[in-house]
């Protein structure tokens, strides 16, 4: 989010170094951090094996106006607001990518992931706690964006947003209901009660989101404090369908199977198939139901199957339908703020769908060039090398891989002393000398990825470019499944 300071350029000293030989990445140690990554951005009550020692216990009253007990969750971003539509998209991201990739996992990683999914789902389940109602958002984002200010010490509104029925947050109630199915999914083994307890909460989220359809950021008492930074600019109904789809996947329900095929059509399951991430779930959607094509033969869902198709041919170079820009350094590009999620989900994709291809021992037709699995994989590994270090400005878009990573992130915790070293309150415009400050953060966020480099690969260190220098829990999430996958397989070239 943005800050509202002024902080000079600090360009990195060794800007346009020569980049790292290919492969030569530690995957193992980057999944390890990019889990670790989720500690940072905890809110409530800390436990004591938390790892991320530099941060302590925050926002422990969120709920009261409400007479609710909304503590926990995670922080989207570098701010203290909790906004509960990024929230389930990275919940359902983690999710997918322990089901996916999780038996491929170390045992302390897939641990430490599903402890991330847990500390997100406890949260989630509070949020749909009351009938007929949905928590959307605890904490007011002017005032909280008017202050640079550690999460421990905030002392700015903890205004709680809900939707009441018969308003319409089909949105974030879908999202919810998407995060807490995958969720059952990943708990199914090691505790069915809270699976259980999971799957009830989503079947009685995507009712609501279904029975009141509309977005949420369209309602009065949320939409300026949604909005601009988690409206739902690409419509409601793609989360009408993914929720849909996950419920399918976990209950194996006929009446799931049902809506897709009835509302595939109407609710749009053929429209901007060429975007993934926490506002449009289009290709997610296509390649997650394509799962059933590959593995039922459930011809009545091939329409989204092609559209995975299609979607996967406009990311290959080769391909005549290839419209997906890249930077000069082989990024791909797309304009807006925090560019970085769209390469960490888009790569998540290609390596799910190359899954399904090689379980079924097909590839895919682009026009006239054959696209096999191991194709898809390597454009995912350029994706990935590329963020690890691989780039025109040998940097590491992760923070704490590598001797090289951005220093001045756009992160109040992390640019703020420790309320370990530094225990005195620092009030709202006392971080202001931080946040101006050319020093590197104090604390380092280990494992956060940023937003990235602009369509020049050029990256500077400079806090106040949040487009650029913010990490984002929505960043992360699909980059846990990615880096499972090439940690298990090192070789892979």
């Amino acid at each position: 989010m943005k800050g509202v300071f002024v902080v000079a350029l600090i360009a990195f000293p060794f800007l346009m170094a020569a980049k790292l030989a290919s492969g030569s990445h530690d995957y193992q140690d980057a999944l390890t951090k990019a889990v670790l990554f989720f500690e940072g951005q905890r809110s409530g009550f800390l436990p004591q094996d938390q790892r991320m020692s530099w941060r302590s216990n925050s926002g422990l009253s969120d709920g009261w106006t409400y007479n609710a007990d909304l503590v926990g969750g995670y922080y989207d971003a570098g701010d203290n607001i909790k906004f509960g539509f990024p929230m389930a998209f990275t919940t359902t991201m983690l999710a997918w990518s322990v089901l996916e990739f999780g038996a491929i996992m170390p045992p302390n990683e897939l641990r430490n992931a599903m402890l991330a999914i847990r500390w997100a789902t406890d949260y989630l389940l509070k949020t749909v706690s009351q009938p007929n109602r949905i928590f959307v958002q605890v904490g007011d984002p002017r005032s909280d964006h008017d202050c640079w200010e550690r999460p421990e010490d905030m002392d700015t509104a903890r205004t709680v947003y809900a939707v009441d029925a018969p308003n319409a947050a089909s949105d974030v109630a879908g999202e919810t209901a998407a995060a807490l199915a995958a969720s059952s999914l990943v708990f199914w083994s090691t505790d069915p009660g809270y699976a259980e307890t999971l799957l009830r909460n989503a079947i009685s989220a995507f009712q609501f989101a279904d029975n009141y359809r509309g977005a949420y950021s369209d309602n009065a008492n949320v939409k300026y404090s949604a909005c601009p930074y988690y409206c739902d600019f690409d419509g409601y109904q793609d989360e009408l369908l993914w929720g849909a789809a996950w419920l399918r996947r976990a209950t194996k329900d006929d009446n799931f199977l049902n809506y897709l095929q009835t509302n595939g059509k109407t609710l749009g399951a053929d429209d901007n198939i060429n975007e993934f991430g926490w506002d449009n779930k289009h290709a997610g959607l296509n390649v997650l139901v394509s799962k059933e094509v590959f593995e039922g033969n459930l011809y009545s869902l091939e329409s989204f199957k092609a559209s995975a198709e299609s979607f996967m041919c406009t990311l290959i170079p080769e391909s005549p339908s290839s419209h997906i820009e890249y930077t000069p350094g082989g990024l791909l590009f797309r304009p807006g703020g925090s560019n970085l999620q769209h390469a960490t989900s888009i790569s998540f994709l290609e390596l799910v769908y190359a899954n399904y291809l090689d379980h079924t021992s097909q590839s895919l037709n682009c026009g006239n060039v054959v696209v096999s699995a191991q194709t898809l994989r390597q454009h995912a590994k350029r994706q990935v090398d590329y963020i690890l270090g691989d780039n025109p400005m040998g940097l590491s878009y992760m923070v704490g891989y590598s001797n090289y990573y951005p220093q001045r992130i756009h992160h109040r915790g992390s640019s703020l002393p420790s309320i370990k070293d530094h225990p005195q309150f620092i009030a709202c415009k006392e971080g202001s000398m931080y946040y101006n400050s050319t020093d590197p953060n104090p604390n380092v966020l280990v494992g956060a990825i940023v937003g990235g480099p602009g369509e020049d690969d050029v990256y500077v260190d400079n806090r106040d470019d949040f487009r650029k220098s913010e990490p984002t829990t929505y960043i992360n999430a699909p980059f846990i499944g990615v880096l499972a996958y090439f940690a298990a397989n090192p070789n892979f070239s």
